[in-house]
């Protein structure tokens, strides 16, 4: 052994070392990237808000068509569901679905899926592992809607152009 300690007869460069101690790194990095969806999902559910069982249980959905254009049926559900004080803790108008639990009291959580059938026509799939939160939510979106296409009585017009006129 010399002064310094290195052992003779091996050159060791010197940023070998830090090159050596990082390899592992990268190589756990990029052999577990495929992984990292199950990762994410997997603090998700710790944290109570995955969506993979809501997922799951659309196969016992209450399915309800709903006779407007998606982004019409969309928006006015996020409407309906902020009237009803719900808890939403993910929306994703590009996923075509809003999680929500009942209240921020009642954690029950309830998943809206949404489907364009045609044009002018939207399905919603209402999924939860409890019955009655889904029978709950879609009840209360489905009166919303059905008085959204309730046609105006003459007497109720006329208020309702007065009104306008007074503003």
């Amino acid at each position: 052994m010399n002064k310094g300690g290195a052992m003779q007869g091996k050159t060791m460069i010197p940023n070998s070392r830090i090159i050596l101690s990082i390899l592992p790194f990268y190589f756990l990095l990029f052999t577990f990237i495929p992984g990292c969806a199950m990762v994410k999902e997997q603090a998700k559910k710790v944290m109570g808000v995955s969506t993979a069982e809501l997922e799951k249980a659309r196969k016992n959905a209450i399915i309800k068509d709903m006779p407007h254009d998606y982004f019409t049926v969309y928006t006015k559900t996020l409407d309906i569901l902020k009237e009803l004080n719900v808890y939403i803790y993910e929306q994703n108008i590009k996923k075509h679905m809003i999680a929500m639990y009942i209240s921020q009291e009642d954690t029950t959580p309830v998943g809206l899926f949404f489907k364009e059938v045609d044009v002018n026509n939207t399905r919603i799939e209402f999924s939860s592992l409890s019955t009655y939160a889904k029978e709950y939510v879609a009840g209360k979106i489905s009166s919303a809607f059905q008085e959204l296409n309730k046609p105006v009585e003459k007497g109720e017009q006329a208020d309702a152009q007065e009104k306008i006129a007074d503003k």
